[in-house]
Order: structure tokens, then sequence, then C-alpha cells
């Protein structure tokens, strides 16, 4: 079982102000309780033992919150003083880590099963595992096209009759460090200068999240995540 994550949660949140001005997106709330604290407690329920939060807008406030709560984990902070894109980000914050890690967008909401990854990870032998969820709004999404269980190419936002697939990349993933090293330094996208290039070799694994997946990148889909996302039960 991967018993470290690390949670990207550094983006500024435009398309969530005014809710942003004041407040980091990972803290908007969502049935009461602050958006990536979700995602903590479903790792520490896993056995997940540490999680490393990537942050950078307000910093501060999310470090506050989260140090005077005791859910099972042990957090820490990795602070992108610029902005480093997705590929910078997680490169920073996976420096020193020699083992695989799950990889979460601190933004999305999803009952996932991290033991199910856990093991398709390993079954599948590549060194990214990418969950994927069902859609079939294609047109708003970049979309997986598989061969078996491999994840060989994506097609961003296709048209529904033109989309390879329904399946689309759910923003969470078990990652071996190793291949960080593909990714330059400074600013980079995990997306472009990591997965589309090792795609094609087959170097992806897919595992298929059947449960709830809420993203909360915009005021609609939050406000579609707060009145729907039914919260795992913690403790």
């Amino acid at each position: 079982m991967v018993d470290t994550a690390i949670i990207l949660a550094g983006g500024l949140g435009t398309r969530l102000r005014p809710l942003t001005l004041e407040t980091p997106k990972p803290l908007l709330p969502i049935k009461e309780k602050p958006i990536v604290q979700h995602a903590l407690e479903n790792l520490a329920r896993f056995g997940v033992k540490r999680a490393i939060l990537s942050v950078g807008y307000k910093a501060e406030q999310i470090q506050e919150y989260f140090d005077q709560l005791d859910l099972g984990i042990k957090i820490s902070y990795c602070v992108e003083k610029e902005l480093l894109g997705t590929g910078g980000a997680i490169k920073l914050a996976a420096d020193g880590l020699a083992e695989p890690f799950f990889l979460l967008w601190g933004d999305n909401l999803m009952d996932l099963d991290l033991q199910g990854l856990s093991s398709a990870y390993l079954e599948g032998g590549a060194p990214v595992c990418m969950v994927l969820t069902e859609r079939e709004d294609t047109e708003n999404f970049g979309v997986v096209q598989l061969e078996g269980n491999r994840a060989v190419s994506f097609v961003e936002k296709p048209k529904r009759e033109e989309a390879p697939s329904n399946l689309i990349n759910a923003g969470a993933f078990v990652v071996d460090p190793e291949i960080l090293r593909m990714l330059p330094p400074g600013k980079s996208s995990i997306e472009k200068d990591c997965f589309e290039k090792i795609a094609a070799g087959g170097k992806i694994s897919a595992y298929v999240h059947r449960g709830q997946w809420f993203p909360t990148d915009n005021l609609e889909k939050y406000e579609l995540a707060n009145n729907n996302f039914e919260p795992i039960k913690f403790k």
C-alpha cells in the first residue's frame, strides 16, 4: 500500500471569485468541511501515513487551519514561491521521495478506493497509474483513449460524437518519482511534459473509479458539489 500522498492545492482559484478573494480554494467549505479536508480524511481512512500539501496562494491560512487538526495523518507543506505549473509544483513537493506516491488534484471530491488504486498500480507495472471516471459531457474534459488497461492518448474537450471514450482524467494517480526526472527545471506541466509523452509507450496504466466525483474549479461546479457530494464517514 502506498503510504505518502501529494495534494496539489496551490491555485489562485480565479474562477471561484469572489469566494476566493479572502479564502484560498482548498479551504472553501463543502458540507461544512474544507474541500481538501475531505481528501485528507479519505487518505487517513486507508492508512496513508503522510500528506504533502503543495500550496501557494494564501498558504499561511491553509497551514494555520490544518495545523490545529488531528486527522490521523502527518501533514507537511511545500510552498511555491512562484507559480510552477502542475509539473513544477509536483517535482518540488516530491523532492526526496524514493517510493511511489498518491497524487491528488486538491479541487476534486471523490470517495476513491485507495487500496484498489494501489493494487492496480502494482498490477499494472507502469510508472504511472491514472484514475479515470465516466462522464457523458466529454466536451468539458480531457478524454482518455484506452488500449487494454493502458491510457495511450488524450483528447482535450472533444465533441461527444468524436470522443474516443467517455472516460476522463479524474485528477488522481499513483506516480513513481523517477518519472519526474523527465520534467524540465522550473515551470512545467505534468500533463503535457510527462503524461502525454509517456502514454504512447504504454507507461500509464488505468484505474476506473465508479463512485462519486465532483470537480469544484468554478462557481457552478462548486455549487453542484456542495449540494450533491456525500461526505465519507470519518472516525
